[in-house]
């Protein structure tokens, strides 16, 4: 079992940026891919980026490759989104997710196990 807890989301504007990070419990989270997904209102979560157990692997969706990056720290169980270059339509609820496998270009939110609650992110024009 892990639990997840994000922080650091809030207001940014438009090509500032924002640090998320994404804390999790347990002694195993080297064990897992971890993700990052947002879900702005009324639309589905989308895959945004996720990072391999180790870290020296990571995967972006296209509209975020070159803006964002996603990094971690297995010693202290936690991983962090940077969002660089922010835009409004980067405005939405962040999670961080963990999966078990391998496979970090897997980008079905199913396939991840555990959920953070999620942070909002407000990007101002």
């Amino acid at each position: 079992q892990v639990q997840l807890v994000e922080s650091g989301g809030g207001l940014a504007q438009a090509g500032g940026s924002l640090r998320v990070s994404c804390a999790a419990s347990g002694r195993t989270f080297s064990m897992y891919v971890m993700g990052w997904f947002r879900q702005a209102p009324g639309q589905e979560r989308e895959f945004v980026a996720a990072i391999s157990k180790g870290g020296g692997n990571t995967y972006y969706t296209d509209s975020v490759k070159g803006l964002f990056t996603i990094s971690r720290d297995n010693t202290k169980n936690t991983v962090y989104p940077q969002m660089n270059s922010l835009k409004p339509e980067d405005t939405a609820v962040y999670y961080c997710a963990a999966r078990r496998g391998v496979d970090i270009r897997d980008s079905s939110a199913m396939d991840y196990d555990y959920w953070g609650q999620g942070t909002q992110v407000t990007v101002s024009s």
